[in-house]
Parts: C-alpha cells; sequence; structure tokens
C-alpha cells in the first residue's frame, strides 16, 4: 500500500462568522489549501467532507453535493459525519482511499456553521451526538457529562479545579498566538476558576466555544508530493475505535476507551511509541477531556494528567507540547471543521510554520479527536519522514 502526504492546507478564521456563509467558508479553505500546494482543482480526484449538523442547523442535507457544487466540480463528493469527529474521520476516508490506490489526490474538508441559529437550537443539535433514548431525552447536554467525568476523575486520582483551570488557562495563551483563533487572548488562573459555572465542576472557561469556520487539506500518493512542495507531511499512522454512546455504559468514566483503541492501532501502524511523538494536537471540547486524553495517549501515566499541568509538561516548551493552536478550548471548535484543523496544526509545526507557537524541532506530531463522550475516537500520526521507525 502507498503513503501519503499532505502537500497543502488552508483554514479560515475560526468564532462567530456572520459575514460568510456555509458554502463561502467551505470554499475559502479549499481554496487556501489549492493555493499553498500550487495545485488545480482539476487536479483533484475527490472531495470528502466532514460535517456534523447542517441539515439542523441551516436546513442544508446533501452536504457534499453543496460543497462539490459550489466548487464547481463533478468528482465523487463525500461527506461524514460523526459528531464531533467527523472532520478527521473524513481524513481517515481519504487516507485509506489513497494509500489504497483507488485515488491519487484528494481535497478534504471540515466545514460547520453554528452560530446563525438561535443557541437553544445549537444546544438541541449538540444532544444529537448522545444516546436520543436514555439520555438526551432527559436534556443530558455534553457539560453534564464531561463533569460527571471531571468528578469521578476527581475522585480517582485527587485531580483538582485548580489543574482543569490550568489546561484553559495555557490553550488561550497559545491561542493568542494563534491569528485563526476564535479567542485570540489569555486569561489568568484567577479568572479561569472564577467564571461562572456551567456543570459542576466545569465553569464557563472549562467549555469550549461554539464557533463557525472550514478547514481544508490536500493528500497526495507519496510519488507526486514532491511534485507539489519541498516539505511534504507524512500520515504514517491512524487508527480509529468505538466505545459505548451513554456515560452509564462506559467500563470506566476516568478513560475514555476509544481512545486507547485508536492511539493503539496508530502506534502499531506507525512504529513509533508515546516518547516519540514531539507535538499533539488532542480533543479538548472541555478541558476535563485533555487531562484524560493525554493519559490514553500515553504520555503520562494514568491519573497523571493534572500533575503534568502542574509541572508545564504539556507547555510549548514542554516535555510534550500540547495543543499550540490553542486547542477547541481557545482556537475554536466548529465541530465538522475541529478534526481537520487539528491535522493542519500538526502539518505547520512539522514544517516549522507556526509562527509565534513553534514547538522546536518537531518530527512527528500527533492528532486525536473524538465524538460524543468518547463514542469515536479517532487517532493520526504525522512525520516527516515516511518511515521515521526511531
Amino acid at each position: 500500500m502507498r503513503n501519503v502526504a499532505i502537500v497543502g492546507a488552508g483554514m479560515t478564521k475560526f468564532g462567530e462568522r456572520w459575514d460568510k456563509s456555509f458554502q463561502e467558508l467551505a470554499i475559502e479553505a479549499a481554496k487556501r489549501a489549492l493555493e499553498d500546494a500550487g495545485m488545480d482543482l482539476k487536479e483533484i480526484d475527490a472531495l470528502y467532507i466532514g460535517n456534523n449538523a447542517a441539515g439542523r442547523l441551516i436546513g442544508q442535507e446533501h452536504v457534499a453535493g453543496v460543497v462539490a457544487d459550489s466548487l464547481g466540480v463533478t468528482i465523487p463528493s463525500t461527506r461524514i459525519e460523526n459528531a464531533c469527529s467527523s472532520g478527521s474521520v473524513a481524513l481517515r476516508e481519504a487516507f485509506y482511499a489513497i494509500k489504497s490506490g483507488i485515488f491519487n489526490k484528494v481535497l478534504v474538508i471540515g466545514v460547520e456553521k453554528m452560530t446563525d441559529t438561535p443557541r437553544s437550537l445549537t444546544f438541541e443539535m449538540l444532544l444529537t451526538g448522545h444516546d436520543s433514548l436514555w439520555e438526551g431525552v432527559f436534556g443530558f447536554m455534553p457539560a453534564a457529562g464531561y463533569a460527571l467525568l471531571a468528578r469521578a476523575h476527581m475522585c480517582k486520582y485527587g485531580t483538582k479545579k485548580e489543574h482543569l483551570s490550568m489546561v484553559a488557562v495555557k490553550n488561550h495563551r497559545n491561542g493568542a498566538k494563534n491569528p485563526y483563533a476564535h479567542f485570540q487572548r489569555e486569561i489568568t488562573l484567577e479568572r479561569a476558576l472564577g467564571a461562572p459555572m456551567i456543570a459542576d465542576p466545569l465553569n464557563l472557561f472549562d467549555c469550549s466555544p461554539i464557533s463557525d469556520g472550514a478547514a481544508a487539506v490536500i493528500l497526495t500518493a507519496e510519488e507526486f508530493a514532491r511534485k507539489y512542495t519541498d516539505v511534504p507531511v507524512y500520515i504514517i499512522g491512524s487508527g480509529q475505535s468505538s466505545d459505548s454512546l451513554t456515560v452509564h455504559g462506559k467500563r470506566d468514566l476516568t478513560t475514555i476507551d476509544s481512545v486507547v483503541t485508536s492511539a493503539r492501532m496508530a502506534y502499531s501502524m506507525a512504529g513509533v511509541e508515546p516518547k516519540d511523538i514531539d507535538v499533539a494536537e488532542v480533543h479538548d471540547c472541555f478541558t476535563i477531556a485533555e487531562i484524560m486524553v493525554i493519559e490514553d495517549l500515553g504520555f503520562v501515566e494514568k491519573g497523571k494528567g493534572g500533575k503534568a499541568l502542574e509541572e508545564g509538561i504539556t507547555e510549548i516548551g514542554g516535555k510534550i507540547p500540547v495543543n499550540p493552536s490553542g486547542g477547541l478550548k481557545a482556537r475554536g471548535h466548529p465541530v465538522g471543521a475541529t478534526g481537520i484543523a487539528q491535522s493542519i496544526e500538526i502539518f505547520w509545526q512539522l514544517r516549522q510554520e507556526a509562527e509565534g507557537r513553534q514547538v522546536s524541532n518537531a518530527e512527528i506530531g500527533l492528532s486525536e479527536n473524538h465524538g460524543g463522550i468518547g463514542a469515536t475516537g479517532s487517532v493520526m500520526i504525522y512525520s516527516l519522514s515516511s518511515n521515521p521507525r526511531r
């Protein structure tokens, strides 16, 4: 099977983008990716679109057709919906389509428009990423679910509210250096701790925002990569797994099993270990998620995620920098675009193009994106070499 590389990337600014329609956001990200690769749209063999909720939020289904029509192409176009992991799963499908030889060059776009509708409708949509029969019917919002995970982690491992707030402070500090971020300002630990409560122990600064935005990457087989860039970034590992959609059905509230399994698959394919990862983008929809995920990825011992924040391990310049983009917490979370935005940050980091937030000498990166409360997990590993084997 062929090696696969990212040769171009582009994204819009994330935030409340009332100035752009759904289609305009997708087109902007796609055009930037094509320009970055120096590639003509006519060279693209297929489109994969990551989108979660256009039907509910803007009244538009058949998203694959809409995006293809907006770009003016008649090539195969496929929409992937997997809640918050829609973008990364779309990337994975494109990766395997090229790896297996079905296509040579693929454009992957993640896009979501979330702020044009009443907030009540947006919250109603977010409920659909959870089990509607046993949890959604009771208004069991994502914040409530992650609050239960946070309490369980606190009870079992002694994690503190301060640890949650340290995630927010770190990611806002990183996001302040990212021109594409929804929030481009730092916050203090005191402000993070004193914010209004949303679902105890999670307060306002423990929650990622509702955002609009789009992100796009171009994948190609290794034999074509050098035609478009001198610094291709190879996808060397990919894993995807599922877990209980409900919170009450989970084996352990302090572990996201789909992330553990997806990471194991990705590490095995890439031939690397957690210690080999130089930089990571992880799914911090709520601050407790980042703490749990860095444990589940093997970056720190289980239960030591909070301590890692105290010791600065996940800071830019630390042992394993996590979310230099600002993460979902500060960069923003337009659901279908999130997984692609994570891959773009790693692409920029490995190419030394993340000005102002660059991780020194990064050669291998990882992105982790999950949907619901870990019902779908997806992990991708990237490298400057198609065969790093450290």
